[in-house]
């Protein structure tokens, strides 16, 4: 098999000149920063509180969920001949609290919105997305079910 490498850099920004020192001596806020691209300001989820402008680590799984869902649907839309004009996503990730205070997602639902070239086979389009978390890296990562719910449409 062949392996591939990621790295990325956590900085925590949050110290506001007492470290640690209580519980509200400072903030969640930190950084993400893999080399060459954009730094991404983050903070925790605002239930815990984190600033609620800001990136979570919940946020982007999501994000990354369903991103690489959107390129793989992308790729073996093409792959089929199928034209894909518009993609859009609003995904949902619903989380469980438990008493002692630990948490994990307990599913999510993806909600792309296509638009596809007159003349598509709907039936390929709809399919495809069932192929898609045989491969997606993300998906095949995840240990909660992905729901997917399409919505297609074709251009005029």
């Amino acid at each position: 098999m062949k392996q591939h490498s990621y790295t990325s850099a956590i900085r925590w920004t949050g110290n506001t000149g007492e470290g640690t020192a209580h519980y509200r001596a400072y903030t969640r806020d930190w950084e993400v920063a893999v080399p060459g691209k954009p730094v991404i300001p983050c903070s925790n989820d605002p239930l815990l509180g984190g600033n609620k402008g800001l990136m979570n680590p919940e946020d982007m799984l999501l994000s990354a969920l369903s991103g690489c869902h959107m390129l793989w649907y992308l790729h073996l839309a093409s792959d089929a001949g199928i034209v894909v004009t518009a993609y859009e996503d609003a995904p949902e990730g619903t989380g469980e609290l438990e008493p002692g205070g630990a948490a994990r997602f307990v599913k999510a639902v993806l909600r792309p919105r296509i638009t596809l070239k007159p003349g598509a086979d709907m039936a390929r389009a709809e399919a495809i997305h069932h192929e898609i978390h045989k491969v997606c890296f993300i998906a095949r990562s995840v240990n909660f079910p992905v729901e997917i719910q399409p919505v297609f449409t074709v251009e005029a």
